[in-house]
């Protein structure tokens, strides 16, 4: 692309545009002011698991944001296949719909959910290797639903999960472990986490901290109905390192093992590998993306 970044189509007032158009300008509130969320969903050997579930937490999200949304989450669905014919299906599609407002209420600082605009971004970004990643413990914590819209997707969250991974990588880590606010383990800095121990899988319990992810909610579905007790559940840093082995998941590469965390060593584990199989074969048995 002449813009530097891989191939992208973006839907905007009716019309798909290549490339990186500029979509607002600096009296945008959303440019100023942070009056985004968007969600994240994926296409991969012509698979699009859960598209419709990305769809409709958009819109909640907007809503949990002061925002109005537009669009319906079965036409965010229509508008993902007819998009996806630009594309040849050889390197995996992020399916980024967003919301921002454009103006501003009572002098300017909550959005005016009037000017909702609405755009769905399309672009190629291939999946990271399931060889596993390393995590550091991050001095930054997650935000309590009293201080940030913790249960939305909204572009205000993440630079506080940025800070996390760029301390973790200053550090020779790939990724940040983040902790609420009392301590527990939350998430990383990217994806949801997960332990095994004695055959168990543990997760993080939701607690209005971190976003419980739609590939995490199919995940332990997943291993549920494959006969595994997975519990969820306050759980620590110490727990983690004496974990047998850790995952992640996450809608940007599904699910992939932590082979590090801190000075501990994992090897990728049967659980991850069995999960991230069990997430395949009901991506290719109710995932088939149709294109337009």
């Amino acid at each position: 692309m002449a813009d530097g970044f891989s191939r992208t189509f973006t839907f905007f007032d009716g019309q798909w545009l290549e490339g990186n158009p500029g979509l607002v300008g600096p009296r945008s509130h959303v440019l100023w002011l942070g009056s985004s969320v968007f969600d994240g969903a994926r296409w991969f050997e012509g698979l699009a698991p859960d598209l419709d579930l990305h769809a409709a937490r958009v819109n909640r999200s907007a809503e949990a944001l002061g925002l109005s949304p537009k669009m319906a989450p079965a036409e965010i669905v229509r508008l993902t296949h007819e998009g996806l014919g630009n594309f040849s299906g050889e390197t995996a599609v992020y399916i980024r719909p967003m919301y921002w407002a454009e103006d501003g209420g009572y002098m300017g600082v909550p959005a005016d959910p009037e000017t909702t605009r609405f755009c769905l971004c399309l672009y190629e970004s291939p999946m990271i290797a399931p060889a596993g990643f390393s995590l550091g413990v991050s001095p930054f914590r997650r935000p309590t639903p009293e201080t940030m819209p913790t249960l939305a997707k909204a572009g205000c969250l993440y630079p506080n999960n940025a800070r996390a991974i760029l301390e973790a990588k200053r550090r020779g880590f790939d990724n940040a472990l983040v902790r609420d606010t009392i301590g527990n383990v939350a998430e990383t800095g990217t994806s949801n986490i997960f332990m095994v121990r004695d055959g168990a899988v543990f997760t993080p319990v939701p607690n209005g901290s971190f976003l419980n992810g739609i590939t995490r909610q199919r995940v332990i579905q997943l291993l549920r109905t494959d006969g595994m007790e997975v519990v969820e559940a306050s759980l620590s840093v110490e727990d983690f390192l004496s974990a047998d082995e850790v995952f992640s998941t996450g809608n940007h590469s599904k699910v992939v093992p932590v082979v590090g965390l801190e000075e501990r060593r994992f090897e990728a584990g049967p659980v991850a590998a069995r999960a991230r199989e069990l997430y395949w074969r009901f991506a290719r048995e109710n995932g088939k993306a149709a294109r337009a």
